[in-house]
């Protein structure tokens, strides 16, 4: 199977070894990951802060590139985070649509039903849970809101991880409350996102997992900046590298 990989903004510029991981299991699972150099910010930004007429040039762009992927064999379009996932699928349709642009999204509405997030794509379209993982830590795993809300992933994510060689999976605490980030909410409302962070950090310690995981990229940052600054031993690691891990090194 051809897949194109959407590497998200923060995978471009922040954790690149999240789209590294996610190519890397893909491959090893015996299918071609192709990478369209032209893509950019899908417009999750722009559209959840209210510049949905900035946004249009965004979707336009990121439908136009990632047709030609289609035309060009691929298959599905794979992104390893929720949260980019969730704005393809339920949003870009839909701000063309208010904007006037009723052939942009009908486009967009194509496009969204061959774009898959990871545990999607690995469990509904590859058919897998197994994917040949070793990692050897206990590790708790925290449900994206947008993964969970929108996408509704369910137990996806908990399936793969649960088939990983070594593994022990915890059950983290209040698993479905909000880490706090929500783009710039954790900005525009930071004694509130703070508070809810405070909240995930506890229920992670609570664990004594040596790592939690999600779906999404911003999330782990979030996470990843109150477990530092109460200097826990606990580290962020994404499902895309857990999955991609072979023990080795």
């Amino acid at each position: 199977m051809k897949i194109a990989l959407f590497a998200t903004c923060l995978g471009d510029v922040l954790f690149p070894n999240v789209p590294r991981a996610t190519t890397a299991l893909v491959e090893r699972l015996g299918h071609r990951v192709v990478f369209p150099h032209d893509q950019t910010c899908c417009g999750q930004m722009h559209v959840n802060t209210g510049y949905q007429g900035d946004a249009m040039a965004l979707i336009r762009h990121h439908v136009e590139v990632f047709e030609r992927a289609l035309d060009s064999g691929c298959e599905a379009i794979l992104a390893p985070s929720g949260s980019c996932t969730g704005s393809i699928r339920h949003q870009h349709a839909d701000v063309a649509r208010r904007a006037g642009d009723n052939l942009l999204a009908d486009r967009a509405s194509a496009l969204a039903r061959h774009t898959y997030e990871l545990s999607e794509l690995l469990v509904d379209v590859l058919g897998l849970t197994d994917v040949g993982a070793v990692y050897p830590r206990r590790v708790t795993y925290h449900p994206t809101c947008h993964s969970l809300r929108m996408l509704r992933v369910a137990d996806r994510p908990s399936r793969l991880l649960n088939a990983v060689q070594g593994v022990e999976l915890v059950e983290l605490p209040d698993s479905e409350q909000c880490c706090g980030f929500g783009g710039t909410f954790s900005l525009k409302n930071s004694e509130t996102s703070a508070a809810m962070l405070a909240d995930k950090v506890a229920a992670i310690e609570a664990t004594s997992a040596d790592v939690v995981t999600a779906g999404d990229a911003s999330c782990l940052m979030h996470i990843g900046g109150g477990l530092s600054r109460q200097r826990s031993r606990v580290r962020t690691v994404h499902l895309a590298e857990i999955l991609a891990s072979t023990g080795e090194g």
